[in-house]
This record gives structure tokens, sequence and C-alpha cells, in this order.
């Protein structure tokens, strides 16, 4: 099986690539840090897939709920044009211009998957607390844009899914200062929990919104 990892440097992206490796899959990983794959740029996003050929498994692992110091709102009231614009640009456009080239990274034939980590945060429906506005909208945004692309890969891509995946709260880094007194799950845990889900996926369950545990997520 070939493997794609984009992020792999992360806390999460990193345990995936291990825990691929570890069943001996033939593994694939861009990150910025390692490999100056700068998912919110175009030209770099186009330049690093070109002609990478073709995999079974594509995993978006990229993003932050902080970035360049700005921490989640508290209200709405805390709003910055810039930090929510950096925002949209690293959790919903990125994985936009991932998206975009799904139809070459994805076999014509035969089974794959494709799936962009999403957050629980992003649903609408599940949102009773407020606060967080820009990673709450910027995780809304890239599950619409998911299930857009979704739609569309399985015109040209009958056995691929696509779909949006929660990985559960991650103890990782980035979320050290946001975790508090939630539950967290070690990266290796997190990464063997997402290729379970990620085995269970056929066609039949392309454009969905899942979390950790195969369980469905509210729009």
């Amino acid at each position: 099986m070939r493997v794609l990892v984009l992020g792999s440097s992360g806390g999460i992206g990193s345990a995936l690539v291990a825990a691929f490796e570890a069943r001996g899959a033939e593994v694939t990983g861009l990150s910025r840090s390692e490999h100056g794959f700068d998912i919110t740029d175009q030209s770099s996003v186009d330049a690093h897939l070109e002609g990478l050929g073709t995999f079974e498994r594509v995993i978006v692992a990229t993003g932050a709920l902080e970035i360049g110091g700005a921490q989640p709102e508290k209200s709405i009231r805390a709003i910055d044009a810039e930090a929510m614009a950096a925002q949209f640009a690293l959790n919903a456009i990125g994985p936009a211009l991932v998206l975009r080239r799904a139809g070459t990274l994805l076999p014509r034939k035969g089974p794959s998957v494709m799936a962009v980590l999403s957050a629980r945060v992003g649903s609408i429906g599940d949102n009773h607390i407020g606060g967080w506005i820009s990673y709450r909208a910027a995780k809304a945004a890239v599950n619409q844009i998911v299930h857009t692309a979704a739609i569309e890969v399985a015109r040209t891509h009958r056995e691929a899914c696509v779909f949006a995946l929660h990985p559960g709260t991650v103890a990782t880094r980035f979320t050290e200062k946001y975790v508090g007194r939630h539950p967290a799950v070690a990266p290796q845990e997190a990464a063997q929990n997402l290729l379970g889900v990620m085995e269970q996926q056929g066609p039949e369950d392309t454009g969905r919104f899942l979390d950790w545990a195969g369980k469905e997520v509210v729009w």
C-alpha cells in the first residue's frame, strides 16, 4: 500500500507515518519543517505533489489551533481579521489546495481513502458554548470543502472515499495549553484509532464527517 501523509512532522502526522510503516506500507511524508511543503501556498503544494503518483491512502494532517501566537477567541468581540485569515489559510484553503489534486493522487481503479483531519468544534450543530470563532469557522469550512470534493471525486473515482476525520483530543505540543480537564490520548494511540476508521470506509461512506471511533459527527 502506498500512503501519503501531509503534515508528517506534527504530533499526529509523525505517529501516522510510524503506524503505517509498522504495517509495511510505503509511506511518503511531506511537511513544512522537513521538506518545505507549505500547504498555504498554492505553488508549493503543486510543486511537491506533482509527479508523486497515486496512493491508496492520503491523509491531510496539517493544521493548527494557534497561529502566530494568536490564541483562540473567547468571544466574537475578540475577532482579529489577520488572525482569522491565517486560520482559514491553514485549516481550510490549504486542504482545498490538496483536494483539487485528488484526481491525480488517488487511483482511478481500486479502493482508496483520502482523509482530511478536521475537529468536532467545527460542527455547527454541536456548538453550544461559543468561542473559538476563527478556528471553528475554518474547520466548518473545510468540512464543506471535503464534502463537496467527495461528490466530485466520486464521478471519476468510483471506489474512493473522501471524508473529514476528527482525531479526538490528542496530547501534542499544539494542544497542551488547551487540553485542561479533557481526556487526551497519545499521538500513537490516536494514529491507531484513525487507521482503524480508515480501514472501515468504502465508497458508500464518501463525504462523511466521522470521529476517531468511526461515529458520525453532526455538521
